[in-house]
C-alpha cells in the first residue's frame, strides 16, 4: 500500500503547532501555571504558590505562555491578573496524559509480565 503524500497546508500548521503550541507547554512548571489558571485568574504571587518557584521565574514561564496566546493578562490597578485565553487547551493536555497513562499501563504490564519492576518500563528507552 502506497503512503499518502502529507498535505503542505497540514505540513505548515504542524510546523506552526510545533514552533507555538508545543514549545509553550513543553515544561512541567508551564503545564501547572495552565492548570492552576483553569479554575479563574491568578496573580503572578499566587501563581509563585502554586508552582513552587521564585516570581522571576514564574514570570519568565508566564512571558512565555503569553507570548504564545494561551494566557492574557489583565492589569488590575497595580496588580496584574493572568487568566487561561483557551480553556480547551486543558482538554487537549489532558487527552496527552490519558494517552501517556495507557502507555504508562501497557509497558508497566508487559514489564510484570516478563517479572521486571515497573520502573523497568518508563521512560521509554528513546526518551
Amino acid at each position: 500500500m502506497a503512503v499518502s503524500p502529507v498535505d503542505e497546508v497540514l505540513r505548515r500548521e504542524l510546523d506552526d503547532l510545533v514552533d507555538g503550541m508545543c514549545k509553550a507547554v513543553n515544561d512541567p512548571k508551564r503545564l501547572l501555571v495552565l492548570y492552576a489558571l483553569r479554575n479563574g485568574a491568578h496573580t503572578v504571587t499566587e501563581l509563585c504558590e502554586v508552582i513552587g518557584a521564585p516570581q522571576s521565574n514564574t514570570s519568565q514561564h508566564l512571558a512565555v505562555l503569553r507570548d504564545r496566546g494561551l494566557v492574557e493578562a489583565v492589569r488590575r490597578g497595580n496588580t496584574i491578573v493572568y487568566s487561561l485565553r483557551h480553556p480547551k487547551v486543558i482538554e487537549a493536555i489532558d487527552v496527552l496524559r490519558g494517552v501517556m497513562n495507557d502507555e504508562l499501563d501497557r509497558r508497566h504490564s508487559r514489564a510484570r509480565n516478563r517479572g521486571e519492576s515497573r520502573e523497568d518500563a518508563w521512560p521509554p528507552d528513546d526518551a
